[in-house]
């Protein structure tokens, strides 16, 4: 899902920067509003397992690649403002120094990865509730919908066309969601039960309803 350099034409690498530049600065602002000191160490223990988790790369169509994304484990125990900061701090890593993703195309990969994936996960957790099985779908969905959102924007640049990339992309990223559903929930579980604290708790805590 880490789209190389090359394959985003000038407007859509640069709209997509926009996009998620801005979204990441007003996210910047609501974690310093929000965040208490003891979410730090889950933050930095989140972004090492994601780190990790997203360095297992797949082949998919058109140059691109399908891996574990995070997103809805992140968002479950830090929010999604949380979440994104998390996975844009990885995604930056990755591009600058394992090439894993280009640096022209970073907007898109962050808006794809970290912007779009977890707010579809948030959406979820906040109408389905914090379950196993909206856990599950939390994952799964949020990284359908990145997909999704990588193949549009391949398509829209002229690289691949939309009906080559969007099959493939949301057809393997569909059973990749299978696999990232039943870890996330796993994982879950296994935070929760060392007291690892979700940020549901956080926010109910600080009065945010």
């Amino acid at each position: 899902m880490h789209i190389p350099d090359g394959f985003l034409d000038a407007k859509t690498w640069l709209g997509a920067a926009a996009l998620s530049g801005a979204t990441l600065y007003y996210g910047i602002k609501k974690t310093k509003e929000r965040w208490q000191e003891r979410q730090l160490p889950t933050l930095g223990a989140m972004s090492a397992f994601i780190f990790a988790a997203q360095m297992v790369n797949f082949p998919v169509a058109g140059g691109t690649s399908g891996h574990l994304l995070g997103a809805a484990l992140a968002t479950y125990f830090l929010g999604p403002w949380g979440a994104g900061l998390v996975l844009t701090t990885v995604l930056v890593i990755q591009a600058l120094f394992f090439a894993d993703g280009g640096i022209t195309a970073l907007g898109a990969n962050v808006l794809n990865m970290a912007v779009i994936g977890p707010w579809v996960a948030q959406a979820i957790y906040r109408f389905v509730g914090y379950r196993h099985l909206s856990i599950f779908l939390a994952a799964w969905a949020s990284i359908v919908a990145a997909a999704l959102a990588c193949s549009l924007e391949l398509a829209f640049s002229g690289t691949v066309p939309l009906r080559i990339v969007l099959p493939a992309m949301l057809g393997w990223h569909s059973l990749i969601g299978i696999g990232e559903g039943l870890i996330t929930c796993g994982v879950v579980i296994f935070l929760k039960r060392i007291g690892v604290v979700p940020f549901q708790t956080f926010t109910l805590e600080a009065g945010d309803r």
